[in-house]
């Protein structure tokens, strides 16, 4: 795997620069997020956004801090801000080098001077700490620090007002300030004795964000500063900044915690150590003993789907079951009338609860059956009843024993974007995913109960999973080879789409292989791409290609067209299913191609969605628990079946990539021949995925060939003030 590294020559150009965004997390719901040259383009960026009460909401309170260095009575501004059609200052100049590991490091050159700046967050407390060093300097070389506050909403913007607070109050070898009394004070200090601050409060205007402007929202604001630090530094020497929630007791206390928190961090050399890292990013540790999954950053919160999805592989696969114990207890904690809360409740999200099991099933392989079924027994049946009884007027179990689910004010299903009150993608009535995951919770919830002797469960529900089964082939299959999206009053919904493939992967699955083979080909076909699975089929007259645009387009080619790399791992499970080992050049191939996206978007992660037409540009959040997790659990399915190395050498691998070409171009022949003969045979072609992948993404331009069934579709002029 490729080490993580970035072109020196390239930081000074910020078209480079400003496309790759870096993150660090307290693990208790606090992060630092900006560019790798320290100039924020979106409002979510800042060197410290927390929350400060137990609401959920997130702060901005620390949105930046200017370094100026100070020879001959000269001044050089380190700092990169963006104004309306000027970057002011350009510090960007003077970067020579940027470093991701152990804690992201940027090194200045000015002259003869060269300063190394180390960002580091505080793990569980809310505190972010800078280390300057001066490795060289030739002259009596001073150090101005400027912070600028925000002390507002991550999801908002601030400007110039009379109510804030300019002021700086007296603490240990630095001051605290509050812009508005209902934050918490917010503590600025320094390592080094006698470093002086000078008061000088001021706003600062039309902060320019660009990334907000091209996503279509108001992208400008003000800042304030309450004045600035500066201290004399011999080569060298190191002095650190703190801003904290919690006041140091002393400079000693401030030069120890950054020296015991450096010691601890991991070293993020190559693909799989920055995804491990980044897993662990997700998961947060709350007041009350509440334990969450961020679904991603820097500004989605807490989605109970997205949880249960991303936790086997940002937990699990690291040897960490107690994080996801912890999560999920949390959630059986808020459970009421046999339902989950909030986004995990199926009158929000018909299809989360089910996730559910999923969870435990991948939990089960750690810590047995047993203990799942004692810890999380009562819960799972709990949960299985109130599908049974109807949940919120929304949620149904018919007498065919599939799940029914609609409503006309929010969408049910993952597929949950809306442009104008209305839905994206109206999913009214059976769909294909919701039921592929509640014939799999029935089923699984039956096995455990047989296996712990719960002989009244199992005789109130041992007939349903065959029901299921039926209604399932019966209403689903489609004669074109695939199944359907959705089945409403008026039919089945043909649109191509990459939900079916779950059908195809889960645990228990109610289709055969040799539905499970042409969903694959229909898959692959339509949908895969390097990245992961289109939302919809480029041959649909309602795809649509790429994310750029305002709000409302964005929102309407994320559920119909853009890809998702979540849905891979089961696209890749699937395959492996039918193909067994012949499919693991493929994988790899499908693995490798994420490589470039840990050092060319966020930093060490992977992104939440991408355009569906080729070069797949990365889009949405710069890191997302579900994604990362998908990616994971590919890793780990490859690692599994790889071969010992003396295995590898020679022809082997081509052989068995040819062997399967020529099985499945025989399957693809012979249709009619039994799923058995075939299962392990057919599921890929011959040519990488990747390949495959790419040439269906020419296609996304190409006039449709056929219509599918169409889804009912949806009918700075601010004074500016340059730095000081």
């Amino acid at each position: 795997m490729s080490a993580l590294t970035f072109d020196k020559s390239e930081l000074g150009n910020l078209e480079y620069s400003l496309q790759r965004e870096m993150l660090a997390t307290d693990r208790i719901g606090g992060y630092m997020s900006t560019t790798i040259v320290c100039c924020n383009t979106r409002r979510y960026h800042g060197l410290m956004v927390a929350p400060i009460d137990d609401s959920g909401r997130t702060y901005v309170l620390l949105s930046s801090l200017d370094e100026t260095v100070i020879q001959h009575d000269q001044t050089f501004n380190l700092a990169l801000h963006r104004f309306p059609g000027v970057y002011e200052p350009r510090g960007h100049k003077y970067i020579t080098d940027f470093e991701y590991t152990p804690t992201p490091t940027i090194t200045y050159r000015v002259g003869g001077v060269i300063l190394r700046k180390e960002m580091l967050w505080i793990h569980k407390r809310t505190q972010l700490m800078i280390r300057y060093t001066l490795v060289d300097a030739h002259s009596e070389t001073r150090l101005r620090l400027r912070p600028f506050l925000a002390f507002r909403d991550k999801h908002a913007l601030t400007h110039a007002n009379m109510e804030a607070d300019g002021h700086s109050y007296p603490a240990v070898n630095g001051v605290k300030c509050r812009l508005y009394g209902s934050f918490p004070w917010l503590y600025l200090q320094t390592s080094k004795p006698g470093t002086e601050f000078v008061p000088a409060p001021d706003w600062y205007y039309n902060f320019e964000y660009l990334q907000d402007l091209a996503r279509g929202y108001e992208g400008h604001e003000d800042l304030m500063t309450t004045g600035y630090f500066e201290t004399e530094l011999k080569k060298g020497e190191s002095i650190i900044f703190s801003a904290s929630l919690d006041e140091m007791g002393s400079t000693k206390t401030i030069e120890e915690v950054f020296a015991a928190s450096i010691a601890r961090r991991t070293h993020k050399i190559d693909f799989l150590s920055c995804l491990e890292h980044s897993a662990r990013q997700f998961v947060i540790r709350r007041p009350g003993g509440r334990t969450e999954v961020i679904a991603g950053y820097p500004w989605h919160g807490v989605s109970g789907r997205q949880s249960f999805v991303a936790l086997p592989g940002i937990t699990l696969l690291q040897e960490h079951k107690e994080d996801c114990i912890d999560v999920l207890d949390t959630e059986v904690r808020n459970m009421r009338d046999g339902m989950f809360a909030a986004t995990a409740s199926a009158a929000v999200a018909a299809d989360a609860p089910l996730w559910f099991f999923w969870t435990l099933q991948r939990l089960g392989g750690t810590i047995g059956d047993e203990a799942v079924w004692n810890r999380y027994g009562g819960a799972m049946k709990e949960v299985l009843e109130a599908y049974r009884r109807g949940i919120a007027g929304r949620v149904a179990l018919h007498g065919n024993g599939l799940v029914w689910a609609s409503s006309d004010e929010i969408p049910l299903t993952w597929m949950n974007s809306m442009i104008g009150g209305r839905p994206v993608t109206p999913r009214n009535g059976y769909q294909v995913e919701v039921n592929a995951l509640w014939y799999n919770a029935v089923r699984y919830t039956l096995e455990l109960a047989r296996s712990q002797g719960d002989k009244a469960f199992v005789k109130a529900w041992e007939a349903l999973p065959e029901r299921i089964e039926n209604a399932f082939r019966e209403l689903f299959a489609l004669p074109e080879g695939y199944l359907a999206d959705y089945v409403d009053e008026t039919g089945p919904d043909k649109s191509i789409r990459p939900n079916m493939i779950l059908a195809c992967s889960l645990p228990y699955k109610p289709v055969d292989d040799r539905m499970r083979i042409d969903v694959i080909r229909t898959v692959r076909q339509h949908l895969l791409t390097p990245k992961g699975l289109r939302t919809l089929s480029p041959r649909n007259p309602l795809y649509r290609g790429s994310q750029e645009g305002t709000p409302e387009e964005r929102d309407f080619a994320s559920k119909n067209g853009s890809v998702w790399p979540w849905l891979l791992s089961f696209y890749v499970r699937a395959c492996f299913d039918i193909d067994g080992d012949s499919f693991l050049p493929q994988a790899e191939e499908i693995l490798a191609n994420f490589e470039e996206d840990i050092q060319s978007y966020g930093i060490g992660s992977i992104g939440e969605l991408y355009d569906a037409d080729p070069p797949y540009a990365a889009r949405g959040a710069i890191s997302q628990a579900w994604s990362v997790g998908a990616v994971l659990e590919i890793y780990h399915m490859v690692l599994t079946r790889r071969p010992a190395p003396e295995k590898t050498k020679g022809s082997a691998t081509r052989k068995t990539a040819a062997k399967a070409g020529k099985t499945t171009e025989k399957a693809a022949k012979t249709p009619g021949k039994p799923a058995k003969d075939t299962a392990a045979k057919a599921a890929t072609a011959g040519k990488s995925a990747a390949k495959t992948a790419e040439k269906s993404g020419k296609k996304a331009a190409e006039p449709a060939a056929g219509k599918a069934r169409k889804a009912t579709a949806p009918s700075g002029g601010t004074k500016k003030k340059t730095m000081k």
